[in-house]
């Protein structure tokens, strides 16, 4: 299984018999020219959309005609199970931004979860209902979600074996969020990759929790 960075919180994730499933695909452009990230221009099978803002529900710029999943609950798609959690994007109930749906979902054996726009650590209600899991995708840039201690709580809550960080700061989004190095800093085993991707297997998920940056992809 191969999980590519798109850029900001879409991902595109390959299994090893060719399907494509894209997580919060953004709108190139979008927010008066603040997403500056490019347009994905091959076809995928399956889209996941955490929530209702155009740089997390913007379907329109995958390619094809996928089957889209956005609501908590539990999915079969291309013969892979989704498991929808009903989380906020903010720490006051939703109150400031609304809902957020965390997503997991097992591919080639390895569980991968996206946190979408998540605003709080998990109640234990949540934990419960995502599970342990192999990869973890969270956002780390706070202001409009979680900050870096947050998200590293929710990889504790997760026992997250990797964390690939999301959300934050680049030369191509111009919103008020932290850079990847405020998450970083004093972690251990903090792998910065000259690539846009990595491969996972079964047997070769490390035994210690390790932090692995992408580039972003577009």
């Amino acid at each position: 299984m191969k999980i590519q960075w798109l850029g900001h919180s879409a991902f595109l994730i390959t299994s090893d018999a060719g399907v494509k499933i894209v997580t919060d695909p953004y709108q190139p452009g979008g927010y008066d020219g603040a997403i500056r990230y490019g347009k994905l221009e091959q076809p995928v099978d399956i889209v996941t959309v955490s929530h209702e803002h155009p740089d997390h529900n913007y379907v329109n710029m995958v390619p094809g005609t996928p089957i889209i999943i956005k609501e908590a609950g539990r999915f079969v798609a291309s013969g892979i199970e989704f498991v929808g959690v009903q989380a906020m994007h903010d720490e006051s109930g939703g109150e400031k931004r609304g809902k957020n749906t965390i997503f997991s979902f097992t591919v080639d054996g390895v569980k991968v979860c996206h946190l979408g726009d998540l605003g709080h650590v998990l109640n234990p209600d949540q934990a419960a209902a995502v599970g342990t899991v192999d990869v973890l995708l969270t956002p780390i840039g706070g202001y409009f979600t979680i900050g870096p201690d947050e998200a590293w709580q929710v990889a504790d809550q997760l026992s997250a074996k990797v964390v690939i960080p999301m959300h934050f700061k680049t030369k191509k989004i111009d919103f008020p969020i932290g850079p990847v190095e405020d998450f970083i800093k004093e972690k251990p085993n903090v792998k910065q990759l000259d690539s846009t991707s990595i491969e996972f297997h079964r047997d070769n998920l490390p035994e210690k929790r390790s932090v692995i940056v992408l580039k972003h992809a577009l």
